[in-house]
């Protein structure tokens, strides 16, 4: 099982750091090319855009693991250890009730763009292939909600990867 997750969180990582670098380096060519040979090229920003995007939605999932996400805690930390347990459960199925209709919708939503032919308007990138970032990175956070609810079950105590690692 430890292989298994070790090989989930190498393709969670790696794919939402090539995206990200990918984008980075877009941009990179984008201002050279726009300053340094005074040629810019339209596609770059439109493509950056969509790279950009597919990285911080395939990072939902990294920052769930890591627990990085925007939290507000003053109150729950107050309370005793039963009641934050109640409230992580309710909290954590809540999510994956909220994660399931987001990747279900977020397929609709591609289903919908494929069948309609739309295209981006610089570059002609099918949308379909654009919005597909929706239902897949709903699954992985879906996937990462559940294993935090199996962990909160087993009353395991739930300890964070240390992004650092």
């Amino acid at each position: 099982m430890k292989t298994v997750h070790k090989i989930w969180r190498g393709i969670e990582e790696i794919s939402a750091g090539t995206f990200f670098f990918g984008g980075i380096t877009l941009i990179f060519y984008g201002v050279i090319m726009r300053y340094g040979f005074n040629s810019p090229k339209a596609w770059v920003e439109e493509v950056v855009r969509y790279v950009i995007i597919w990285g911080v939605f395939l990072g939902f999932a990294i920052a769930l693991r890591h627990n990085q996400h925007i939290q507000v805690d003053l109150l729950y930390d107050k309370m005793p250890q039963k009641v934050q347990k109640v409230i992580d459960l309710f909290a954590t199925s809540v999510s994956i009730f909220f994660c399931l209709a987001y990747t279900y919708y977020g397929y609709v939503l591609v289903e919908a763009r494929f069948h309609s032919g739309m295209v981006s308007l610089d570059v002609g990138i099918p949308m379909w292939i654009v919005y597909l970032i929706l239902p897949i990175s709903g699954l992985l956070f879906t996937l990462r909600f559940i294993e935090r609810l199996v962990h909160l079950i087993r009353g395991k105590d739930v300890k964070y990867d240390n992004p650092l690692t």
